[in-house]
């Protein structure tokens, strides 16, 4: 079992920058894929960014187009932390964000596909 806790939303003005922090427990969470997501009121949880398995997969980094270009993900796998470094944010990027685990190491942007999730951080971006 894997237990994941978000932490680093906040209220930003449009042109900020804010950075979230994912913590996991336990000893194989270098091994999992790590993705962000985010769910705004009235729509579906969407894809944000995903990073792969380093060992087997090279810590490869995927992104949503919207996001392509402001936001970076990374990993430390000696902290157990997956980060979502956001910069140049938008109103549209309100919502909560969620971080999630996926076992096999690699990357999705299917929110079925990831199998723990942690209990999401608000973020808001006034104009």
């Amino acid at each position: 079992q894997v237990q994941l806790v978000e932490s680093g939303g906040g209220l930003v003005q449009a042109g900020g920058s804010l950075r979230l922090s994912c913590a996991a427990s336990g000893r194989t969470f270098s091994s999992y894929a790590m993705g962000w997501f985010r769910q705004a009121p009235g729509k579906e949880r969407e894809f944000v960014a995903a990073i792969t398995w380093t060992d087997w997969y090279g810590g490869s980094t995927y992104y949503a187009g919207s996001v392509k270009g402001r936001f970076t993900i990374s990993r430390d796998n000696a902290k157990f932390t997956v980060y979502l470094q956001m910069n140049s944010m938008k109103p549209e990027d309100t919502a909560v964000y969620y971080c999630a685990a996926r076992r096999t190491g690699r990357a999705s942007d299917t929110p079925d596909e990831y199998d723990y999730w942690g209990q999401g951080t608000q973020v808001t971006v006034s104009s």
